[in-house]
């Protein structure tokens, strides 16, 4: 099965006894990209992947960890055929370019500002990204894989049920996807187990925050830090998602 492809990974993130193994993976798959797209490997300079991102571009988040990358001559020959691509596409929206007539009722309605052809134009290019496409792609087979996994494996069941649990943000879409996934009788044993999961482990970050606030009265100075050292970086990816205290990723 193709699944079986993305097992590995998916055991290691969930062995790391991360606060979620889907940002684990997610660090991981993104580490790839850059590589991918500015590593040793060059592959910037492969005429069919330039196609591809002279097509798609990237996105601001993705500009600024490319930048971060480190590869000065990569990022030059990239943005050098994108903008090619891009003043080509520019040209085209000009020369058909027609301003609307805003009529006195226009001027009360949000809805005049989402006729301008222009503005649609840099819309749809904010909005794509090469880095976010893969991404994507390569995250929705692994959400595949953990419910393979789920079906097939009782031992990865018990590392999900004594494990961290997941941050919000890939919980709801380990939640949506379920809807796809599991039968109707499949759900009840999955929400039986990741419901109190949540809850429990929500709880814990909350109190591990909650110690590093007490442990800023004098009275508390001598006190074990117990688990809050960290407190603030995994408190905030349980509710958001990713790395807050990650350094830029570079180049190797």
């Amino acid at each position: 099965m193709n699944e079986q492809l993305y097992t590995i990974p998916l055991n290691d993130a969930v062995n790391a006894n991360d606060e979620c193994p889907f940002c684990y993976i997610e660090r991981s798959v993104e580490q790839d990209l850059l590589d991918f797209v500015l590593g040793s490997a060059s592959s910037y300079m492969e005429a069919h992947i330039r196609e591809q991102t002279d097509k798609a571009g990237f996105c601001q988040d993705h500009f600024r960890k490319m930048f971060q990358y480190g590869n000065t001559l990569g990022n030059a020959w990239i943005l050098k055929t994108h903008y090619m691509k891009m003043i080509g596409e520019m040209k085209k929206e000009f020369a058909h370019f027609k301003p609307g007539k805003t009529s006195l009722k226009d001027k009360f309605r949000k809805a005049a500002e989402n006729s301008n052809s222009i503005g649609t134009w840099i819309h749809e290019k904010e909005a794509s990204c090469y880095i976010c496409k893969q991404f994507k792609e390569t995250c929705s087979r692994y959400m595949d894989t953990f419910f393979y996994l789920w079906n097939q494996e009782e031992e990865f069941r018990k590392k999900i049920k004594n494990g961290k649990g997941f941050c919000l943000h890939h919980f709801g879409a380990l939640c949506e996807a379920a809807d796809g996934r599991l039968s109707n009788n499949d759900k009840e044993d999955f929400y039986h187990v990741v419901l109190p999961l949540m809850e429990q482990n929500m709880e814990r970050l909350s109190e591990d925050v909650a110690w590093m606030v007490e442990k800023f009265d004098y009275r508390n100075n001598d006190a074990d830090w117990k688990n809050s050292k960290d407190a603030i970086q995994r408190g905030m990816q349980k509710l958001k998602g990713g790395y807050p205290a990650d350094s830029p990723y570079t180049g190797k």
